[in-house]
């Protein structure tokens, strides 16, 4: 006999964004919406241990949600249309790529990433509306508290109903233009998940949000390249620290450890992306780490082309850091060094961790362990984590221990 609680914990992980979806369409109401969805995971762990867990868990779900918003509606005497309507809500699953079920879903990520939003409000609206992350996760994300973020995803919300925000997946240039701000929320949130002391859940509830966007518009490729870059990205993860839960590097990793069948899934995503975008390039760069044998054998000629790519459509300071260091590694430190002095020249790198740790890592490779342990001192006392400065300080005091 199934466990009653964990049933609940299940279905309700994978039905709740798509009954919250589905209540907010029908019935615009974005506080009624999380409610009912809330009042149905109670019932659920009020009534399954007595009755059993319900042949379609989801659909009991979606039934007692319905339910409850409809006795709210009615008592509240709104219009019949909104009543009817609910009454065709039954079972989340969708009946195809059509599906409103479907559809609902990727309406509701294209309303929380609107650009009528703060990005950090369209990812926190993202994490509690899409994908029922609890307010109190996401407000030690943010490094907030719980009643702070409760008023800022309020605030949002009712930003979206005042700026009249449709609940609807763009089309035509609209799409085009509106697409890559929603990947960079799911970017942006997948980093928050990845960071040396992120919140794992962020970066897998990305991961699934991803794998959605790429279900319901298989012919973009920034949507693929995206989420080829994260499954390469986070196969990785188990092999991230060592056994006292110290960060490796990569090239100190124990490959085996990877996921190579997220690196398998990633490259089949990758091959379907025929237009190089920025977050194809990215991935592009990824795969080159993923496929790899050992860390010796890492194309890093290829990488630095595709560095050079990107950096010509996305000219950030970060991207000229990264394709520095890949030249550095291609074709020699001194190279590297002069790239990475072309990159700070714009001024954006000055007291950036990354790029003196970067300069280090290039200094010493060109024979200077003195100075570079000193640059990775500096980097040390400039990041915000603990484990990558005790990374950094490891790193100094091998090529030149203190005194």
């Amino acid at each position: 006999m199934p466990d009653p609680v964990g049933a609940v914990a299940v279905a309700g992980a994978e039905a709740y964004p798509r009954i919250v979806a589905a209540l907010i369409r029908v019935t615009g109401d974005w506080t009624l919406a999380e409610d009912c969805a809330q009042d149905a995971l109670a019932a659920a762990l009020e009534r399954w241990p007595d009755d059993g867990v319900p042949g379609n868990p989801g659909g009991w779900l979606m039934t007692a949600a319905r339910n409850r918003a409809v006795d709210v509606l009615r008592r509240a005497t709104v219009e019949r249309r909104r009543l009817r309507d609910l009454a065709l809500l039954t079972d989340p699953a969708p009946a195809g790529p059509e599906g409103d079920m479907v559809d609902d879903r990727l309406r509701l990520v294209f309303t929380c990433c609107h650009p009528a939003l703060s990005l950090e409000a369209r990812v926190a609206l993202t994490l509690r509306t899409v994908a029922g992350v609890p307010t109190a996760d996401i407000a030690r994300a943010f490094l907030v508290g719980e009643s702070t973020m409760t008023r800022r995803i309020t605030r949002a919300k009712v930003r979206i109903a005042a700026a009249g925000v449709p609940y609807r997946v763009p089309t035509g240039p609209a799409l085009v233009e509106r697409l890559p701000g929603v990947l960079a929320v799911l970017y942006l949130l997948f980093t928050r998940g990845y960071d040396a002391d992120g919140e794992p859940a962020f970066a897998t509830e990305a991961i699934r949000l991803a794998r959605l966007l790429d279900a319901l518009m298989p012919a973009e490729p920034e949507v693929a390249g995206l989420l080829a870059l994260f499954l390469f990205q986070h196969s990785r993860r188990a092999a991230r620290r060592d056994a006292d839960g110290e960060l490796l590097t990569l090239d100190q990793q124990d490959r085996s450890r990877w996921d190579h069948a997220a690196v398998a899934e990633g490259l089949a995503v990758l091959a379907r992306a025929d237009r190089p975008g920025p977050y194809v390039l990215q991935a592009r760069i990824a795969a080159c780490h993923a496929t790899a044998p050992d860390a010796g054998r890492t194309d890093w000629a290829a990488i630095a082309h595709w560095y050079d790519e990107l950096l010509r459509l996305r000219p950030t300071p970060v991207i000229g850091l990264n394709r520095a260091v890949a030249h550095g590694y291609a074709y020699g430190p001194t190279a590297g060094l002069a790239l990475l002095a072309e990159a700070r020249s714009r001024g954006a790198l000055d007291g950036y961790p990354p790029a003196l740790a970067a300069e280090a890592e290039l200094t010493a490779r060109r024979g200077d362990p003195v100075r570079a342990a000193a640059l990775f001192r500096a980097a040390a006392g400039l990041v915000t984590s603990d484990a990558e400065r005790r990374a950094l300080l490891r790193r100094a005091a091998d090529l030149a221990p203190p005194g």
